[in-house]
């Protein structure tokens, strides 16, 4: 679906809340840093939560920092939860109408939320989502094939159109309107990240139950742009093909309790691989043989794999 109806509203009184969850110190420059972009937004008005996920002495640099400051709240858990939970706890303190989820490695443009706003004051949206661009900040990967952006939070090159109806958009650049954590709840708890555990779906089993319950998607915004910070340690080749593996066996696991016509997303990004992607690069290669575009061909087919072996061990292991 694409939006083009108009529904009006004045986006001045419209409060949102971006939760942030932190648990890591050693990425606390990099939390600063993604607080300080949300702090330097175009729009008002504007909260930010903040929950530090088990890390009590952590908490205590935080909320001595933003100490006095009336529109951030600070929240600690005592034990590490997992960014699910923290993120319902976000929730449960937000007073927005609108609530956006923003991670602890991510830049915000100056006009992100402004742009997003601007989605739900011209349309009906229930949930809005914006592109994720990468910060390299090692540099890019030579043989990293831009269709496996994807694996490091970047949105890839033909993902959706400008107001086109998705699934769902990165964790890192997504909101809500309040009402919908009101109909069908939170996060799933046994989804998603926990400390250096690389599980994924959260969002993306929300969305499914969101549209199930509700019957709308996420409007994507690609005007909405969030940085996100790709380090040295996200650009090894182990990495990636763990994070590769991971997102299949998240993937199966996710489809036990989703209906089959959520997965089209999945189809739709193999469809393009294997009808535009591959033979596209194929006929590049016949044209101009170069090294690096061989490596990159080897990589998209090495990644396209591990997704499935992934799958195929949820399977086995479920």
């Amino acid at each position: 679906m694409i939006v083009t109806d108009t529904k009006g509203g004045d986006a001045a009184e419209m409060l949102v809340s971006v939760i942030i969850c932190t648990y890591d110190p050693a990425m606390y420059e990099h939390f600063i840093e993604a607080v300080e972009s949300v702090q330097g937004q175009s729009y008002e008005p504007l909260e930010t939560v903040i929950v530090v996920d088990g890390d009590v002495e952590l908490y205590h640099r935080v909320a001595d920092r933003y100490q006095g400051m009336t529109d951030i709240t600070t929240l600690v858990t005592k034990a590490n939860l997992g960014l699910s939970s923290a993120r319902n706890i976000g929730i449960d303190h937000a007073t927005g109408e609108v609530i956006a989820f923003m991670d602890d490695d991510a830049v915000a443009d100056s006009r992100w939320i402004e742009e997003l706003i601007r989605v739900y004051t011209e349309s009906d949206a229930i949930a809005v989502g914006g592109r994720m661009t990468p910060i390299w900040v090692a540099g890019e990967p030579p043989f990293l094939p831009a269709e496996f952006h994807w694996l490091v939070g970047v949105t890839h090159p033909g993902f959706a159109a400008p107001g086109e109806e998705v699934r769902n958009t990165f964790g890192s650049n997504i909101s809500f309107r309040r009402h919908v954590f009101d109909a069908i709840g939170g996060f799933d708890e046994s989804l998603g990240r926990s400390g250096a555990a690389l599980g994924q779906g959260e969002e993306t089993e929300f969305c499914v139950r969101m549209r199930a319950t509700l019957g709308k998607g996420v409007i994507y915004a690609p005007r909405a742009e969030v940085g996100h910070k790709v380090f040295a340690w996200r650009t090894g080749k182990r990495w990636l093909l763990g994070r590769a593996f991971w997102q299949g066996y998240s993937k199966r696991a996710m489809e036990q309790s989703v209906p089959t016509g959520a997965r089209r997303t999945e189809g739709r990004f193999l469809r393009q691989l294997l009808t535009r992607s591959v033979p596209q690069r194929i006929a590049q290669l016949v044209r101009r043989p170069n090294w690096s575009g061989l490596t990159q061909l080897v990589s998209l087919g090495m990644l396209t794999l591990t997704v499935g072996v992934g799958y195929v061990y949820a399977i086995v292991r479920l």
